[in-house]
C-alpha cells in the first residue's frame, strides 16, 4: 500500500489571496519535496475568520488529509486560521507568518496550538498585528519564534521566509518519517 502523502495547506491574509507573493513562495517551496501535495486555499469569498476556519477544515477533509501528515502555513488571518485549526485537529506542523493572534476581535484569539512543530515569524515593525502579544503567546506555549526587522507583510523578507519554510518542512518530514 502506498504511503499517505504529506499535505501542505496555505492560508492567506484578510486582504490578500491565494496568488499572493508569500503564499506562492511557500507553495513553491512545498512542491520541491517529493510526496507533498500543496494547496493554497482561496478565502476571498469571506472576511469572517469563522468562515475561513470552516473553509480550511473542508479543504483538509476533501483532500483526505491525515492530520499527522499535514502542515498548515498561513499569514495574518490565515495564521490564525492555521493556529485555530490545529487547536481542534492536531497536525504535524504550523508555520505562522505575522499571525493574527491575541487580537480581541477574533473568536478564540489565543488558541492553544496543537501542532507537533510550530514556527512563528513576525516583523518587529508590524503595525497590524502587534508583535508583543504574539511573543507572549509564543512564550506561554514555548513556540519557536523568529522576529525580523520588517512590517506586517514581511515583504522585505520573502526570501528569508521561504528559506525558513524549507528548513521547517525538512525537519517536520524527517522527524515524522523517523517516528
Amino acid at each position: 500500500m502506498p504511503e499517505q502523502p504529506f499535505f501542505v495547506f496555505l492560508s492567506h491574509g484578510l486582504e490578500s489571496g491565494p496568488g499572493s507573493t508569500k503564499i506562492q513562495a511557500l507553495k513553491a517551496v512545498a512542491e520541491e519535496f517529493d510526496g507533498v501535495r500543496a494547496e493554497a486555499i482561496d478565502h476571498r469569498s469571506s472576511k469572517d475568520p469563522a468562515v475561513r476556519l470552516e473553509q480550511m477544515r473542508a479543504a483538509m477533509e476533501s483532500a483526505g488529509a491525515v492530520p499527522e501528515r499535514t502542515i498548515l502555513a498561513g499569514s495574518s488571518m490565515g495564521g490564525w486560521v492555521c493556529a485555530q485549526t490545529s487547536a481542534t485537529t492536531p497536525v504535524l506542523g504550523c508555520f505562522l507568518l505575522a499571525p493574527a493572534l491575541a487580537l480581541p476581535k477574533y473568536p478564540q484569539s489565543s488558541p492553544l496550538i496543537g501542532a507537533r512543530y510550530t514556527r512563528i515569524i513576525h516583523g518587529w515593525d508590524d503595525d497590524v498585528v502587534p508583535v508583543m502579544p504574539v511573543l507572549e503567546l509564543a512564550r506561554e506555549q514555548r513556540l519557536e519564534t523568529l522576529v525580523l526587522p520588517d512590517g506586517h507583510r514581511l515583504e522585505n523578507s520573502v526570501d528569508r521566509v521561504a528559506r525558513e519554510f524549507r528548513q521547517f518542512l525538512q525537519a517536520c518530514f524527517t522527524k515524522q518519517n523517523q517516528a
